[in-house]
């Protein structure tokens, strides 16, 4: 079947990578993006994939957007929450802006997509949702209160979510990548990232189709008994 999945953020790094995936098994794929015009049109003049602009923390503009995607092709099946960002401080030195559009961001933007969905995907009786979460929201990181909060609440989110989802045949999973080879990475410094590299147990960074192969199995009919559950995706530097 031809499903329809909506991917936030999904015109670079990460989300570039699982867009990408769920158009090679098929699906039909909207990658949303929040700010850069000219990557995501030439995103989409490379890869056919559609994309739309949304601020995925307001609210009424998710509920907006995925009312036109479901009028324009009858419905959404797949909602992959990539979308995210980081402002980070250390706690001494973050204010509450900086706190603030992270869990706006990267935690309540999972709230307001799944909220657009949840209900028609109910009623159908099948859906997927896969919320990314973060290695840093399962162990933590100096700097980063803000993106760590977001990204542990993603894991308690999807947990409650898959419960109220179960019994009609919709689930909600997470991922939680460690350091992946993104363009997210390319401001730290070489010694840092070597530091970082010799914590890693596999000795090397992720690369984003790695992350995208778990998503893809998770949002196909062949993960429909596993719901709830966090994916970690880290070369095992984070295990538990």
């Amino acid at each position: 079947m031809n499903r329809v999945a909506v991917v936030t953020g999904g015109t670079r790094g990460i989300g570039e990578a699982i867009s990408l995936k769920l158009q090679e098994k098929g699906r039909h794929v909207i990658a949303n993006y929040g700010g850069n015009d000219a990557a995501a049109k030439a995103f989409s003049e490379r890869t056919g994939i559609a994309v739309q602009k949304w601020d995925v923390g307001d609210h009424k503009s998710c509920i907006d957007a995925c009312a036109a995607i479901e009028a324009q092709y009858g419905q959404i099946d797949i909602m992959v929450n990539n979308a995210g960002i980081t402002r980070d401080a250390t706690m001494m030195k973050m204010t509450f802006e900086q706190w603030d559009e992270v869990i706006r961001v990267d935690l309540t933007g999972c709230f307001n997509m799944a909220k657009a969905v949840f209900a028609g995907m109910r009623e159908r009786k099948w859906g997927r949702i896969v919320n990314i979460g973060s290695v840093n929201g399962q162990g933590g990181q100096i700097g980063q209160v803000n993106y760590a909060a977001a990204k542990s609440g993603i894991h308690g989110f999807t947990k409650s979510l898959a419960a109220e989802g179960a019994r009609y045949g919709v689930t909600a999973n997470a991922i939680a990548p460690g350091y992946i080879g993104t363009e997210m990475l390319s401001t730290i410094p070489e010694n840092v990232m070597e530091k970082i590299i010799a914590q890693i147990p596999v000795g090397r960074l992720g690369q984003p189709e790695e992350i995208a192969r778990g998503v893809e199995f998770l949002t196909s009919d062949n993960a429909g008994f596993i719901t709830g559950s966090t994916l970690s995706i880290n070369g095992g530097q984070h295990m538990y």
